[in-house]
């Protein structure tokens, strides 16, 4: 099948027509766009000097937020009381450390400037959270992603610190699991994933779990974590 290209029009082709993952290109990266995108099971994600890339692959990695697995070694260091997490207290930080922190195997970062830019401004308008990992003072980890009914669309994750990434999943999970938020989509598989208890499901559940998911009220704002949501775990 074809790849798509986009025109000025918010619209997408159904993210089953996508051959190998890739779906279409072109566009932009506007609110609106972004939105709908999500609303199909859809995210964007290139390279520098490339077209903007509209992404649904076959099969999904996905964290099931009941399903989180954390080991008992983590279990100790989280009782230990040496981290804290918090939730949209610094994205902008989050997402400039996201596309700043090298990851092995990795050459440069997918989350350009004009990347960075649209989900700060989805930030303000209540649909892109974070979730931050705190040592002290110092912020040493975090996520961000995109949070539409009960699905929550992560982006991507950094760690300064061991285990402060793998921290940062489990209080999104305990979360997701108070506020009724079904799935965390994590797009494609990881080792790392996998050991918090993500797995892979095929594209056609995904996008009816989506479908579900975005019918529901839109859960727009801040979020708070409470303060004792790792005893949890």
């Amino acid at each position: 099948m074809p790849v798509f290209r986009l025109t000025d029009h918010i619209i997408f082709p159904p993210g089953h027509l996508a051959e190998e993952g890739l779906l279409a290109v072109g566009g932009d990266l506007s609110p609106e766009r972004l939105l709908a995108a999500y609303s199909g099971g859809i995210f964007p994600w290139y390279s520098e000097d490339d077209p903007i890339l509209w992404w649904s692959p076959d099969p999904r990695m996905v964290l099931f937020p009941e399903e989180i697995h954390i080991a008992r070694r983590l279990c100790r260091t989280i009782r230990q009381g040496l981290f804290s997490v918090t939730a949209d207290t610094c994205f902008d930080t989050v997402i400039e450390h996201c596309a700043s922190t090298p990851r092995p195997g990795d050459n440069g970062t997918w989350i350009l400037p004009e990347m960075i830019a649209a989900y700060k401004q989805l930030h303000g308008l209540g649909y892109a959270h974070s979730v931050e990992c705190w040592k002290g003072n110092n912020l040493v980890g975090g996520l961000y992603g995109v949070g539409l009914g009960a699905g929550f669309f992560a982006e991507s994750m950094y760690s300064h610190e061991d285990n402060a990434s793998k921290i940062a999943v489990a209080a999104l999970a305990l979360h997701c699991q108070h506020r009724g938020i079904k799935f965390i989509d994590c797009q494609m598989y990881t080792k790392h994933l996998a050991s918090l208890g993500a797995r892979t499901i095929p594209r056609s559940r995904f996008l009816k779990l989506v479908a579900g998911a975005v019918r529901q009220p839109a859960d727009r704002g801040r979020w708070r974590l409470d303060g004792d949501i790792l005893t949890g775990l």
